[in-house]
């Protein structure tokens, strides 16, 4: 896998609330791959990589977060709609 790349930090806030609401959510991977999973909560690793840990259907996944291509919250209530995170990088 390549080198981490963190995600803007503007882009946190609604991986907080997807986690916060236990929203279940569309989730669009770079690999092009699609899933639907409930969040549960993110978390950095001592090597600074971040990730959001998901419940799918049989068991949890922690999924590094510059490998995700979007959001999409699917409960009728969700504060916000689909979220484009790929390329959304932080520069420092």
């Amino acid at each position: 896998m390549s080198a981490y790349q963190p995600l803007n930090c503007d882009l946190h806030d609604y991986l907080e609330i997807a986690c916060m609401h236990g929203y279940r959510l569309h989730i669009e991977r770079l690999d092009g791959s699609n899933f639907e999973a409930r969040a549960l909560t993110t978390r950095t690793a001592a090597s600074k990589e971040e990730f959001l840990l998901v419940q799918g259907d049989a068991s949890q996944q922690e999924l590094r977060l510059d490998q995700l291509k979007a959001i999409t919250p699917l409960n009728a209530d969700a504060s916000f709609g689909r979220v484009e995170l790929a390329g959304n990088y932080c520069t420092f």
